[in-house]
């Protein structure tokens, strides 16, 4: 029984939580914040995932299942904003668990965090190869051959086989690069972030008003294909588990919330860029999926680069220059999401080393660039392997099974300091909090339902691995426990 209350142990929400702490640098304002949660948002989501789902699940109707995880993901928004306002602690989900729900939850939130933040890094990074890898070969430039350039592994039917490749390459370069940008800093990393996202926010548009004179509205027919006969293969069913893969679009705004040791007014500021992020990625990701479907058949967007596919439909774009134009664009988007992506990491593991469920040297902080530079290497070399062997289906479907059970427990979060800690001021408030958050739960939940079988077998391995981690390592220097 000791173990098990130990396990269940919440941990205590002191004065110096509320206050935050000098450990990083306080550099981040609500632009910048928000500016994270678009360079974490849009990326794959916007530029590949919305072509493979409407080529695999849901046809055209990928609007509605961008609509539907929009939904899920704005009750999720409202309890982080509220919780992130409160607690203002790097950790993201696992630190608000830890509060609430206790330890050993905590710990496989974040477990399960570090899973969702590296498979993005390096899920991004794969289409972020192919996109540069189909730019160059219009240029003429091959100077990778094929077998450096793809995955060396793939899915087929839940079950994973050999390509003949060696090693994505480019995938792996682009992680260790971003890498470097997060070790140096976060003044450095906010302002590279925001140049970029303001840079591929003016492409997205430029795409969308351009492309809207190319639509041929028979694309849309049938705007909801019949099912073919398999669960989540077009029909509703299709269009639900779109809304499942699609989750892994809108992550972004939890990289915000990681960042709250280095905002300047977290309490304030803190929502502002949570919901703010969300509301511009949701408009952004429906305008492009729209005209995405209307401008070539669905059928045809099932690859790494479905953009280029649309462009290269229609001739007149690419004398203009738009082809050029819109893949630059995409690969800057892409590259923010990596940044994004290995920016959260870090500091997730950061609140884990100092609660004492990771060694110790994973939360040094760089005594000049005031960055935790050793969890930022870590992530950077493992995360550049997970990118250079693995495929992007594998590593969605792994993101968002992450990423809607972390949304589970922080709606019910936000119920427990309701009423173990009332007395605390909260800067924001859920809306309709019991209802809000109950309903939050319950549908990001029930997303779960529709991911494949495979994913569901690759989250229990890495579930049962990180019980033994935590067994042999995180219960015996538990801080919180020796107190």
């Amino acid at each position: 029984m000791s173990i098990l209350r130990d396990c269940l142990a919440v941990r205590p929400v002191t004065e110096a939580d509320l206050q935050g702490s000098g450990k990083l640098k306080k550099v981040l304002t609500a632009w910048s914040l928000t500016a994270i949660g678009l360079g974490a948002t849009i990326g794959t989501g916007v530029f590949v995932l919305t072509g493979q789902v409407a080529a695999n699940q849901a046809g055209p109707a990928i609007t509605i299942s961008l609509l539907v995880a929009a939904f899920g993901s704005a009750l999720a928004a409202l309890c982080y904003a509220e919780l992130a306002s409160f607690l203002p602690v790097p950790g993201s989900a696992y630190s608000y668990t830890y509060a609430t729900l206790g330890e050993v939850i905590a710990w496989l939130i974040g477990w399960n965090l570090l899973l969702e933040y590296g498979m993005s890094a390096s899920a991004v990074a794969v289409s972020w190869s192919a996109y540069v890898v189909n730019l160059l070969d219009e240029w003429g430039i091959n100077f990778l051959p094929k077998v450096l350039t793809n995955a060396p592994l793939q899915a087929v039917n839940d079950h994973i086989k050999t390509t003949g490749a060696l090693f994505n390459l480019p995938a792996a370069a682009i992680v260790a690069a971003m890498s470097v940008i997060c070790y140096v800093g976060m003044r450095e990393t906010a302002r590279v972030n925001t140049a970029m996202v303001s840079l591929k926010v003016l492409i997205i548009v430029v795409f969308i008003v351009a492309g809207i004179r190319y639509i041929d509205p028979a694309n849309w027919h049938p705007y909801i294909p019949q099912n073919t006969g398999a669960f989540g293969h077009f029909g509703w069913t299709g269009v639900l588990q779109g809304a499942g893969i699609i989750f892994f679009s809108y992550v972004g705004f939890d990289t915000a919330s990681t960042t709250a040791l280095e905002a300047r007014n977290p309490q304030r500021d803190l929502p502002i860029g949570i919901i703010g992020a969300l509301v511009i990625s949701v408009l952004l990701y429906v305008g492009m999926s729209t005209v995405l479907t209307g401008m070539v058949p669905y059928t045809q967007l099932g690859v790494d680069a479905p953009v280029a596919v649309a462009l290269d439909a229609h001739p007149q774009l690419n004398q203009i220059g738009m082809g050029v134009f819109v893949k630059i664009g995409a690969i800057v988007g892409m590259t923010s999401v990596i940044l994004g992506s290995l920016l959260g990491q870090p500091r997730i593991l950061l609140a884990m080393a100092d609660d004492g469920l990771l060694p110790p040297a994973i939360a040094r902080v760089h005594p000049k660039h005031r960055t935790p530079h050793v969890a930022t290497v870590v992530s950077g070399v493992i995360f550049a392997l997970v990118a250079g062997v693995f495929p992007l289906d594998i590593l969605a479907d792994l993101i968002s099974i992450g990423v809607l059970l972390a949304f589970v427990v922080v709606c019910l979060g936000v119920l427990v300091l309701r009423r173990t800690r009332p007395d605390v001021p909260r800067p924001f408030r859920v809306p309709f909090a019991p209802v809000t958050c109950v309903v939050g739960a319950l549908f990001c939940g029930g997303m779960t339902y529709f991911l494949s079988n495979g994913t569901w077998w690759r989250l229990l391995f890495w579930t049962l691995l990180g019980i033994a981690i935590y067994a042999v390592y995180g219960y015996k220097h538990s801080k919180l426990r020796k107190r």
